[in-house]
């Protein structure tokens, strides 16, 4: 596990000097109006306009967000090939219903992408909702170093639906990953490290200072798509990407 908490480290540093200061002041306002501009669809906003696909327009001059894409081949909590001409970045929480919903409806379609190499899935949390959602956190992650975590992330959202607190307790985590069939000595001893706790307070960190203040909300081919949209919408933006990249 040092060399790929090392790896996550160096990554987590690098993605936070590619951009500056100004740069981030300017992500984090963009991602706010957007959000504003999603929750009120009839209004108009300086930040955009909405297109006809139902995905806001970013407008130009701003830095290129794709760059918060790891693309790392040791990332446990990404899915697809590291060269895919599309990423999907993923800011979620594992007491966010609507993260639940859009896990169980988006998801899988999304995942049929990684699956035929067109397309890279990046999930980060963000862990608003306190000490739950980061114990999630440390042991879908934990789950992840023994190569289970999307098995361990689907299970924590049962049937598109969240957990309970009593279900997200250290002792109700680690009867999952035992029920799950997962080494628990490792599980438990990886979930506590401080090379796990560091790793997931950095992702979380990261996606607050570029603005990302509710979830799910994603990065798609570089662009801010805010709140569980419809599985269409992500379906036209990838498939948009994807015509994209061909040119």
């Amino acid at each position: 596990m040092g060399g790929h908490t090392q790896r996550s480290r160096q990554s987590a540093r690098s993605i936070r000097s590619w951009i500056a200061p100004v740069g981030i002041l300017l992500i984090a306002g963009l991602l706010i109006a957007l959000v504003i501009l999603q929750m009120r669809p009839d209004a108009a906003s300086d930040a955009g306009e909405p297109a006809t696909d139902g995905i806001t327009v970013v407008p130009d001059g701003l830095p290129d967000l794709t760059q918060f894409e790891y693309r790392d081949a040791d990332d446990v909590q990404a899915a697809g090939p590291v060269d895919a001409p599309v990423g999907l970045v993923v800011y979620s929480d594992y007491q966010c219903p609507f993260c639940a919903k859009w896990a169980q409806s988006t998801l899988p379609r999304m995942m049929e992408y990684a699956d035929a190499g067109d397309l890279r899935i990046e999930w980060r949390d963000i862990n608003m909702y306190g000490a739950p959602s980061e114990r999630a956190s440390l042991a879908a992650h934990a789950a992840g170093l023994q190569g289970e975590y999307w098995a361990f992330h689907d299970a924590l959202y049962p049937d598109g639906e969240i957990r309970t607190e009593a279900e997200l307790s250290a002792e109700a985590l680690t009867g999952l990953a035992e029920q799950m069939g997962l080494d628990v000595d490792r599980f438990s001893s990886d979930m506590a490290s401080e090379e796990v706790k560091q790793i997931v307070a950095e992702r979380a960190h990261e996606a607050r200072t570029i603005g990302v203040t509710g979830t799910p909300s994603f990065l798609l081919d570089g662009r801010p798509l805010v709140g569980a949209q419809p599985t269409d919408v992500f379906i036209d933006a990838v498939e948009n990407a994807l015509t994209e990249a061909d040119r």
